[in-house]
């Protein structure tokens, strides 16, 4: 049975098999999961539809315990339905998709880690939001999501799925999937996937108070963004000059080579300006 260990890898089965990315998936998930791939598109279908039924149920009165989360994703579908919104309606229903999936998570609502519970908002808001602005069909979603898994595993095996090792990889999964959903081929996934990850690069993972509330949720939808962008630079016809693999490689390099006081320690960044100090102060007098 055929394996991939690199974005190369995929493509090239991709292409020789004259499957697509997400076919190429799949046949291998169902090989190695000892399951048909019927019943492993299913299994990914009852992901995205946990994605849908998170954002369905959100609730803007809800807040966290620390009170740093809760309602802004009501706010930005306020500001949505303005008009006032210059993004445009898509970017603008990522935008509060974004939101709402990260406050539900902080507010202990359900959650679908994609591929972590603190960058769970960028993948669901992104294909939700196109399923929602442009009509196409849930599976063509859930196919979209099958190519972010299979990608997902690739970074995951050479460098790090975790924003706080080095980059965001949910945003490059995103970003490819979404240009397959929007008709790029195999490499043209791989191309979004390098421009997105390129450009969150070295991320410093600060949590204020160690919770993946400030500036995580807010930093879903800048992740949601750059993924709308890498993608549509893709179909422009513009070319990373670093080819994907070569990317992730420097995310694992940039990752072992940023101090560990970014790396999700709370000993730097956002975590120990004066700010969160105070809410810090305020969480432990809670606790006790």
């Amino acid at each position: 049975m055929a394996e991939y260990h690199s974005i190369r890898d995929l493509v090239k089965l991709s292409i020789n098999n004259k499957q697509e990315l997400w076919q190429v998936v799949l046949t291998v998930q169902a090989h190695d999961k000892l399951m048909s791939e019927r019943d492993v598109f299913a299994q990914m279908k009852k992901m995205y539809q946990a994605m849908k039924s998170a954002d369905e149920q959100y609730d803007q009165q809800l807040r966290s315990p620390s009170k740093m989360a809760g309602g802004d994703g009501y706010k930005m579908r306020i500001y949505n339905e303005s008009g006032r919104n210059i993004c445009g309606d898509f970017i603008g229903v990522v935008m509060e998709k974004a939101l709402k999936m990260g406050e539900s998570n902080a507010c202990m609502k359900r959650i679908v880690a994609a591929p972590t519970a603190g960058s769970c908002g960028v993948i669901p808001a992104v294909l939700l939001s196109y399923e929602k602005c442009f009509g196409v069909t849930e599976d063509e979603c859930v196919k979209a999501l099958l190519i972010a898994a299979g990608i997902g595993a690739v970074i995951a095996e050479n460098a790090s799925i975790a924003g706080a090792a080095g980059g965001c990889s949910a945003s490059a999964m995103a970003a490819a999937g979404l240009a397959y959903m929007q008709g790029a081929d195999s490499e043209g996934c791989a191309n979004a996937l390098a421009l997105a990850l390129k450009s969150m690069l070295g991320l410093t993972c600060d949590p204020v108070c160690g919770l993946v509330e400030v500036p995580c949720i807010k930093r879903n939808v800048s992740g949601a963004v750059n993924a709308i962008t890498a993608a549509q630079m893709t179909m422009a016809g513009i070319k990373s000059v670093i080819p994907a693999d070569e990317v992730i490689d420097s995310m694992r390099r940039i990752g072992n080579d940023m101090p560990v006081c970014l790396k999700e320690t709370g000993e730097g960044g956002l975590a120990i300006t004066p700010t969160a100090k105070v809410y810090k102060q305020k969480l432990n007098n809670i606790d006790n």
